[in-house]
């Protein structure tokens, strides 16, 4: 079996034309981004670096996550224990586990848990913790972002951009505990506390999923979320809105506006004819086929190169369902989608009397083909 590249061609594209421009909300700073790439699809000042409040708990709770497991035991410091304003009022001394102090972080947004697990992983240290916040800022491209503190409480300096904050939250969402928490309304975790979301569109916005909220003076009403489509999670981060119920509207605006930049599209057809190879013995060729329907959830303005790697010939026998290469089709250079080719019907191997025949016969015709 000969392999070789039979086919290099744009595919198509949903509209010739741009995306369509943002929408208007009232924030500093807003980002709309494709969850699978982080392809940019609105935004508005998304390199400004500006206060985040709790946004910034996602990284306390990614970096704590390196260093410890949900169920190591914290004993909660008097200086955690002290920080106030969003809180589940730990108590110093208290013994209280990784996971419900990164619930607590997460759903209630508490300082205090921020605090707490600071403390514990940084071995009574929540400056060493903070200096790894910012190292991973660093490796992970987050150009925009310094961290001051574990909690996003305004001091000078501790800023990042929506840019920055909607690639934290991709991030963060790849973490399992990380994506079970932040869907959450309600949770109950040690000393009866109960936790309440300051997310007022988890269950009012199809297909929302989370991710955090953060309000303070400085950083007005803030929230980076991220909502599922058909095929694709949009994720739209929102900085500066003037009040909560504001935030609330423009960050479903900015989210609608994201789900509409797609469209389900089939990128491979079952059943069509992708490639032909050649049979042995004069059998002639070989339909390669898709066997099954591939789909897509493609933004508007996405333009697909398709290519075709498959057998330029083939050995017999051959069975119809045989896979013998197939679709790949890319975006740009990224590869969004493979298929495999297989054979569209059965050929058997000629027996000893009809390949003689047809060695005679190939014979006959060189030897015509030299003597003419």
């Amino acid at each position: 079996m000969k392999l070789g590249l039979l086919g290099l061609a744009a595919f198509f594209s949903l509209t010739p034309s741009a995306l369509a421009a943002g929408p208007s909300v009232q924030a500093r700073a807003y980002l709309v981004a494709d969850g699978r790439d982080g392809h940019v699809l609105a935004s508005e000042a998304s390199r400004q670096k500006l206060p985040i409040a709790s946004l910034t708990k996602l990284m306390t709770v990614l970096v704590t996550l390196e260093s410890a497991k949900p169920t190591d035991l914290v004993t909660v410091s008097p200086l955690a224990a002290s920080i106030g304003e969003s809180s589940v009022n730990l108590r110093a001394g208290e013994r209280i586990t990784v996971h419900d102090l990164i619930e607590a972080s997460l759903i209630q947004s508490a300082n205090d848990a921020a605090w707490a697990l600071a403390y514990h992983v940084g071995r009574g240290d929540a400056g060493r913790f903070v200096r790894v916040m910012n190292i991973r800022a660093r490796q992970w491209g987050l150009a925009d972002t310094r961290f001051v503190r574990p909690d996003g409480l305004d001091v000078f300096g501790h800023v990042s951009s929506a840019r920055d904050v909607t690639e934290l939250a991709r991030i963060a969402m790849r973490k399992p505990l990380i994506r079970s928490l932040v869907d959450e309304q309600t949770e109950t975790i040690s000393g009866g506390r109960r936790l309440h979301t300051w997310n007022d569109l988890l269950g009012d916005f199809p297909g929302l999923v989370g991710v955090k909220t953060g309000h303070t003076r400085a950083a007005g009403w803030s929230q980076v979320a991220a909502a599922r489509g058909t095929g694709v999670t949009v994720y739209a981060t929102l900085l500066g809105g003037p009040t909560r119920a504001q935030r609330n509207v423009d960050l479903a605006t900015l989210l609608h506006f994201g789900l509409e930049q797609f469209r389900l599209v089939q990128l491979v057809r079952p059943g069509s004819i992708y490639a032909r190879a050649d049979l042995p013995y004069g059998q002639g060729r070989l339909d390669l086929v898709a066997q099954r329907p591939l789909r897509y959830s493609a933004r508007v303005d996405q333009r697909f190169i398709e290519r075709i790697v498959a057998p330029t010939a083939v050995d017999l026998p051959v069975q119809k369902g045989d896979p013998l290469g197939e679709v790949r089709v890319f975006d740009g250079g990224r590869l969004v989608a493979r298929a495999p080719l297989v054979a569209a019907r059965s050929v058997e191997s000629p027996g000893p009397l009809k390949r003689a025949r047809w060695y005679s016969g190939e014979t006959g015709r060189n030897v015509w083909s030299w003597l003419s």
